[in-house]
């Protein structure tokens, strides 16, 4: 009985650190200006296209100068 809630238990959260890092390597990357503070590029992972003008509601926040 302990081995298949441990299985269970292990799957589970395996599932969920899949799907995190899913979600994570898929958000657009934002390059941040450090002078100005303001939008410089964006860099997408998927075929949703964002730009500076339209930026997702989550995204990678990348600082450049």
């Amino acid at each position: 009985m302990k081995a298949v809630f441990t299985i269970a238990f292990a799957g589970t959260m395996l599932a969920g650190l899949g799907y995190a890092m899913n979600s994570s390597l898929s958000a657009p990357d934002v390059h941040v200006s450090y002078a100005t503070n303001e939008c410089v590029k964006v860099v997408n992972y998927t075929d949703e296209i964002f730009s500076c003008d339209n930026l997702p509601s989550k995204f990678n926040h990348v600082w450049v100068q």
